[in-house]
């Protein structure tokens, strides 16, 4: 009995020591430990973004710019690169939310569609400014024995020595040095006598500049130059003019405009007047409404009424869709929204393609007179120009009238003069009286 419990003993003695071993080594392990961080944007895999599909008439652009360059963070659906069209400005947005790492093509190269245009390594970002690294904080050994402020200013600084001590220590030295610069100055040259002041000679005059700068062509210009100069060579243009006096117009729009944008948000202008007079006059006069399709004419029940619009890039002509079934607030505001997105370079193709009759307000820019050019394969085109006051006859009286010149090309392949004309002075009675676009629709 007495040695069973002196094995016991022994037994439990020894797991308690060997616990406490055990306990003592994790404390030391964990003393030299380091916590591990995991980045799962360097874990996954790059990816490697395309030229995106643009339009089925469309296989190729010019890269204008980058947005972001490598080692820049993105967030999904952000722009990276524009890159430009014949027609429009397509963006190139990110995938999902990274960082960019390599750029694969250079601005003003051209692209097509499916080649490969950055490398992107996705990723969430964190969005937070880095941290300054903090500087490493002093032991307290070294706190306590680092002197004060105070006792640094009260320290004297050791005194400099005296001459005779410098002679005592190093006769030698001090002769040498003193020989020295004996020597320098002795042989400093002599001061030069003063100069005459020189006059510049006069510049030579030059007549102006004869700077020149040469831009390429983007490639919206180059398409805008080609379907005019296509138009002019496959139409056979005619052009007739009218004048209308816009009395009635502006009477109405001045009597109305602030209510309109009270309750509708819509400012009034002249252009849905022009727009609904001639959704009326195509109905009555289908043949402008038409275009010639190989060898046959094309009839439409509907008017898709192309606006041009002025961009920094070029003329552009947004399409406002069935214009026959609105009325001037809906003209109004569709006008204004594709003109904000024709200046902010947001046009898509589908706001551009088609039209069957269009408007161009050379007006605003202070044009008296033009003959606009058709926008192929439609058969006219109506021009404004600016209004001006000038002395007519109503009524046996000569009185001031406020008259807009306007202008109508048509394709006189499609159009005869008498349609033409009929067409133009439907308008301007519609405008002279708009009471009488009520009757009619």
């Amino acid at each position: 009995m007495l040695s069973r419990r002196i094995l016991l003993i022994a037994r439990g003695r020894a797991l308690r020591a060997d616990a406490a071993a055990l306990s003592k080594s994790w404390k030391l392990a964990a003393a030299h430990t380091q916590r591990a961080t995991f980045h799962s944007t360097h874990l996954l895999q790059a990816e490697t973004v395309k030229v995106p599909q643009m339009a089925e008439s469309i296989s190729e652009g010019t890269l204008k710019s980058w947005l972001k360059q490598p080692g820049d963070t993105v967030q999904a659906d952000e722009e990276v690169a524009t890159i430009e069209t014949d027609k429009i400005d397509v963006s190139v947005n990110a995938p999902s939310a990274g960082r960019i790492t390599e750029l694969l093509a250079s601005e003003e190269d051209t692209v097509t569609v499916g080649q490969d245009l950055f490398r992107f390594e996705p990723g969430a970002v964190d969005e937070a400014a880095p941290k300054e690294p903090k500087a490493p904080e002093e032991s307290k050994e070294t706190k306590e024995n680092r002197p004060s402020d105070a006792q640094l200013e009260q320290t004297p600084a050791p005194p400099s020595p005296s001459p005779e001590e410098v002679r005592k220590k190093d006769p030698a030295g001090v002769q040498e040095g003193t020989e020295k610069k004996e020597l320098k100055e002795t042989s400093k040259p002599a001061p030069a006598p003063p100069k005459a002041k020189e006059e510049p000679a006069p510049a030579p005059r030059v007549a102006g500049s004869r700077n020149e700068t040469r831009v390429k062509m983007s490639r919206m210009r180059l398409r805008i130059a080609e379907r005019l100069k296509e138009s002019q060579n496959a139409a056979a243009s005619l052009t007739t003019f009218n004048e209308i006096d816009m009395s009635s117009v502006m009477e109405l729009r001045k009597k109305y405009k602030d209510e309109v944008l009270k309750e509708h948000g819509v400012k009034l202008g002249f252009m849905s007047a022009f727009a609904k007079a001639c959704c009326l006059a195509l109905k009555e006069i289908p043949a402008a409404n038409a275009s010639i399709d190989g060898d046959e004419i094309v009839y439409r029940d509907y008017v898709d009424l192309s606006v041009a619009v002025a961009t920094p890039k070029g003329l552009v002509t947004p399409v406002v869709r069935n214009a026959e079934g609105m009325n001037f607030v809906d003209i109004e505001r569709e006008i204004a929204a594709l003109g904000k997105k024709a200046r902010d370079g947001k046009l898509t193709l589908e706001d551009m393609a088609g039209g069957t009759f269009t408007i161009s307000n050379g007006g605003v820019f202070g044009s008296l007179y033009g003959t606009p050019i058709i926008n192929l394969p439609q058969s006219a085109v109506l021009g404004m120009h600016a209004i001006k006051e000038r002395p007519v006859v109503v009524d046996g009286q000569i009185v001031i009238r406020p008259i807009m010149v306007v202008a109508l090309t048509y394709d006189h392949r499609l159009l005869d003069g008498r349609e033409a004309v009929t067409f133009l002075v439907k308008v301007r009675d519609y405008l002279e009286d708009p009471r009488k676009m009520l009757l009619t629709a």
